[in-house]
């Protein structure tokens, strides 16, 4: 009976990289970053997490001012996310052997605490895009001829 509520979507990361692995961090925020994520003043683009001192921050991740908030914060300033020590570890090692990236899928909320899923990517060959847009668009004319008929 667990409610998710997704705020944001980083919808780049599908475009551009194949996900390999998936895990919902915790994410250390202030009180005025909160009520602006709720709000829904957030934006992934951009972003990536690295892994410094054996914890993991995510960078770049914009969210934006409170008007109630007088003092003025970096608002792409790095945030600590939450996860156990045999994740990071685990995660850190194929990011340093294999080549891979992490990067924040979304923004989402469960059981009222905000969460960033996170996931373990790797980049995808960009060069085909032409390719596979005009097989795309061919199927789309076969499936078209074909209903006609």
């Amino acid at each position: 009976m667990e409610e998710e509520k997704i705020i944001v979507v980083n919808k780049q990361v599908k475009r551009n990289y194949d996900i390999v692995d998936t895990k919902e961090a915790g994410i250390e925020l202030q009180g005025y970053e909160v009520k602006s994520v709720r709000q829904g003043k957030v934006n992934l683009k951009g972003s990536f997490v690295k892994e410094k001192n054996g914890e993991f921050f995510v960078y770049k991740m914009f969210i934006g001012m409170n008007p109630s908030v007088h003092s003025v914060k970096d608002e792409r300033r790095r945030r600590k996310l939450l996860l156990h020590k045999y994740e990071i570890i685990r995660w850190s090692t194929k990011v340093k052997e294999k080549g891979y990236t992490i990067v924040p899928l979304d923004v989402h909320t469960v059981r009222n605490r905000i969460k960033l899923r996170i996931a373990l990517v790797r980049s995808k060959k960009l060069f085909g895009d032409k390719r596979k847009k005009e097989e795309k668009r061919l199927k789309k004319e076969i499936d078209r001829a074909r209903r006609l008929r």
